[in-house]
């Protein structure tokens, strides 16, 4: 891989990792409810399986799974209406700020598994591999893996600086007024996040 792809693959890992999506808004929430150490495992679910998901859609398993339209379908379906839970479950949530209060963050295995239907990280990890790959046999491998150990750091660093963000404003959020709006500040970012992927689902319908 040119130094000129290596650059391209990490400006488009930055902004795919750091611009608002599920895991970002979702981690954010975490943050704010649960603070840092307890979204431990949430951070770590999204920073290893993100690049494990891109790993393997590298290697050829996005064809596999996109090749048939119900699938697709399907996999949309599911991802919207997740998501939407989630942002339901936000906007309705009246203890955010306690650290003993009802619920609790996302674990590792929940979070990572989150990747396969997040509608972002197919978006990214379909666009990395498509985009920035060119060759074939050992030296696809290789651009795949150089691909998803950039992911993997940037992750690590997106998925850190959200969750501390949300840590940081839960002082301001002791208030009943503040808290709410900030819960539907969030879930309307989730339903935001799902828009674009309603909108195939409609069209996929209708046709």
């Amino acid at each position: 891989m040119s130094l000129e792809t290596f650059t391209a693959v990490l400006i488009f890992s930055l902004v795919m990792a750091f611009t608002p999506g599920p895991n970002n808004v979702m981690l954010a929430s975490s943050g704010a409810r649960f603070g840092v150490m307890r979204t431990l495992p949430h951070i770590a679910g999204v920073t290893l399986g993100f690049p494990v998901m891109l790993f393997l859609v590298g290697l050829g398993l996005a064809s596999i799974l996109l090749a048939s339209p119900v699938l697709q379908l399907a996999m949309k379906t599911v991802s919207c209406a997740y998501l939407l839970w989630l942002a339901f479950q936000i906007a309705r949530s009246a203890s955010a700020v306690s650290e003993n209060g009802a619920g609790k963050p996302l674990n590792f295995l929940q979070a990572a598994a989150f990747q396969w239907i997040n509608p972002k990280a197919w978006l990214a990890a379909v666009g990395a591999i498509s985009g920035y790959t060119n060759g074939d046999g050992r030296q696809l491998y290789l651009q795949v893996a150089i691909i998803a150990l950039v992911t993997l750091a940037v992750s690590l660093a997106s998925t850190l600086t959200w969750t501390a963000f949300g840590a940081a404003i839960r002082r301001f959020l002791r208030s009943t007024v503040a808290l709410h709006l900030f819960n539907l500040a969030m879930a309307l970012l989730l339903v935001i996040s799902t828009l674009p992927i309603l909108t195939e689902i409609w069209h996929a319908v209708k046709a």
